[in-house]
């Protein structure tokens, strides 16, 4: 681990460790206000992360089962495979941002303080979610499974390829761009030209 202090944007950060291969070393149980950069994670079930930034990280099917996430951001990463739904509920608040995240699951969970923005969600499980008042821009939701989910208050209008049943799902008072409405049409099986 490099002590020092880093700051990125707005935020200060008291440590920053890079390039480690957390697959080979062993993971300390609680980290505060740390900057992860161009590291590799396998296994981070009941770890503890307050405050922490993710950089150009490699977190893909890591095991998180009662893993804390409290005010996490993940900023150009893979995160492939996770389950989200086995974190912590207490506190739990991630932002991503131009992540790759195909396969993640966050199936059942509350979701409402996080956001996504400019990343790829193929085959992502929002099944029972609730991702009201979240945050989503930009992002590839191709195969993304929404059954159930709360979508209640959200902005769906720079997303894309996403497939979503008002009838199964909550999206009142969602918005939607008049380019994406196929979307919200695919179990009709019409063809919108």
């Amino acid at each position: 681990m490099i002590k020092r202090k880093t700051t990125t944007g707005a935020k200060t950060y008291e440590h920053v460790i890079e390039r480690v291969d957390f697959t080979i070393e062993r993971l300390d149980s609680t980290y505060e206000s740390t900057e992860f950069q161009a590291c590799t994670f396998g296994e981070v079930s009941g770890i503890a992360f307050t405050d922490c930034l993710f950089t150009a990280c490699n977190l893909s099917n890591a095991q998180v089962a009662k893993c804390k996430a409290m005010d996490l951001t993940f900023r150009d990463c893979k995160l492939i495979g996770i389950n989200f739904y086995q974190m912590l509920d207490f506190g739990f608040s991630l932002q991503f941002e131009n992540c790759l995240m195909d396969y993640a699951s966050f199936d059942g969970k509350k979701m409402n303080k996080s956001s996504f923005s400019n990343c790829r969600l193929h085959g992502a499980n929002f099944s029972n979610a609730d991702l009201s008042k979240a945050s989503m821009t930009g992002c590839d939701l191709a195969d993304a499974v929404f059954s159930g989910t709360n979508l209640s208050g959200m902005d769906f209008t720079t997303n894309r390829n996403f497939s979503i049943d008002p009838q199964l799902n909550m999206v009142r008072k969602t918005r939607f761009s008049a380019n994406s409405l196929a979307g919200l049409l695919t179990k009709f099986d019409i063809v919108i030209e």
